[in-house]
């Protein structure tokens, strides 16, 4: 990727070019909405988290196309000091019925997003250690649930990816959990990347929503799809640069009957979890009905993905909280791997309680470990956490997730294995089922 591929001319903005602006096109022209429109509201949304663009330029830009388009401009941006009412007189968008006339039957909801898209640029500065990584004390306030995602613990067991489907009745491929592995020229061995939703601060797919469908939820940060306002006009999957966005183009294979009301409707009684109905948009929630405590307080501040990951190499908590399971592993990755694998060695155990405090440091000539043996002994058990990067941060999406490990540059490309999705009974591509279910492929056996 060169280094003004992506640029606008007043910055860079990652916005895609050649084959996946192609592939971005042909998803909107499935759709009944302004395609055009939708590409360039969903190029100056990613303007706007670069600085490049006031939310009160980028509304008044749109306001009268989106408006003609869609009936109404309810997006939750910042508005020109005119007096307008941008409104009009529904404030949640088209009724049900009007909903299913501008649904479509579409042939690619993946929203696969190529290696380079989400590379370092050229002129990164160095990647910051773990503990430089924490989110600033004292800066923030309230909850901001997030992750921290230990690359280089990830066994690619896919163990989250069927937790997180068990959990939330997605159809085979729509992958709200997705782990891929690469290959990179800047890095040696074999890479592997884990992408979730990163519950952007700043999310762009928030910006293009006509309807306040997708939304950020105030109590925790976190950006949900409301099924019952969404109209399916796929604006947000466009402007999201991290792929995570999926159309349900056809009826779920979960019924709405079979669904649980306290897992569907959060504490706001707005329908934002589970598989999404015909129609609508979807992606990870981080497990938002959970974070309600509809599980029971014992699951508040957990996951699906994290509770079922064998090496503990996801991490969920509060980002603004110095004690969370998140802010704490990164102050202290090494400690956290060799905690997590709980290791029978007395040595090891004993190296743990010298560095969690819980047993005094032996003074020189004394029995027992220094502080400085202690962490050679668990730097050798689980190697050093040298690196942390936050997906595309230079566009300014402030994205909520922490990756421990190297970031993809602009050379990596996907690789086949040795993640075997058929192995768990899923696939890898949302497209594959699509072309199946579209076209009527008959496959050989």
């Amino acid at each position: 990727m060169g280094d003004n591929e992506n640029a606008t001319d007043d910055g860079p903005s990652r916005w895609p070019e050649g084959d996946r602006r192609t592939e971005l096109e042909r998803m909107l022209e499935d759709a009944d909405h302004d395609a055009e429109l939708g590409l360039e509201m969903a190029r100056d949304a990613r303007r706007v988290t670069a600085g490049k663009l006031s939310e009160a330029e980028f509304y008044d830009r749109y306001h009268e196309a989106v408006v003609a388009e869609f009936g109404e401009d309810d997006r939750p941006l910042e508005r020109p000091d005119d007096g307008r009412d941008a409104g009009t007189d529904s404030p949640f968008g088209v009724d049900e019925e009007s909903r299913r006339s501008v649904m479509r039957k579409v042939g690619a909801g993946a929203g696969a997003v190529g290696l380079s898209a989400w590379a370092a640029t050229a002129d990164d500065d160095p990647a910051p250690s773990a503990t430089e990584a924490e989110a600033p004390e004292g800066d923030d306030e309230g909850t901001q649930w997030g992750m921290v995602l230990d690359l280089e613990q990830c066994d690619g067991c896919l163990s989250c990816v069927v937790a997180c489907a068990e959990e939330h009745n997605w159809e085979r491929g729509a992958n709200w959990m997705y782990v891929l592995d690469y290959e990179d020229s800047a890095s040696d061995g074999h890479n592997r990347l884990i992408r979730p939703c990163q519950h952007c601060t700043d999310a762009p797919c928030e910006k293009v929503c006509p309807t306040t469908a997708r939304h950020t939820r105030d109590s925790d940060g976190l950006v949900l799809t409301d099924y019952d306002v969404c109209i399916g006009c796929r604006y947000c999957q466009v402007a999201c640069p991290y792929g995570v966005n999926y159309f349900q183009w056809d009826d779920p294979g979960v019924s709405a009957d079979e669904l649980e009301d306290d897992h569907v409707y959060d504490a706001r009684g707005r329908p934002v979890g589970s598989r999404a109905p015909r129609g609508v948009m979807e992606k990870c929630t981080f497990c938002a009905t959970r974070q309600d405590g509809t599980k029971g307080e014992e699951f508040v501040g957990r996951t699906a993905c994290e509770d079922a990951c064998p090496p503990e190499a996801i991490q969920f908590g509060d980002m603004n909280d110095p004690e969370s399971d998140t802010r704490r592993y990164l102050e202290d990755p090494e400690l956290a791997r060799v905690r997590a694998r709980n290791p029978s060695e007395d040595e090891l155990q004993e190296a743990i309680a010298v560095l969690t405090g819980e047993t005094d440091p032996a003074g020189d000539g004394d029995d027992g470990l220094t502080e400085q043996e202690a962490r050679t002994l668990v730097r050798a058990e689980a190697g050093t956490a040298e690196s942390t990067f936050r997906l595309l941060e230079d566009i300014g999406t402030e994205p909520n997730i922490v990756y421990i490990g190297d970031e993809p540059s602009a050379d990596a490309h996907q690789v086949d294995g040795p993640i075997d999705y058929d192995e768990v009974g899923h696939v890898d591509n949302r497209k594959d089922v699509l072309d199946q279910g579209t076209v009527g492929l008959e496959l050989p056996d």
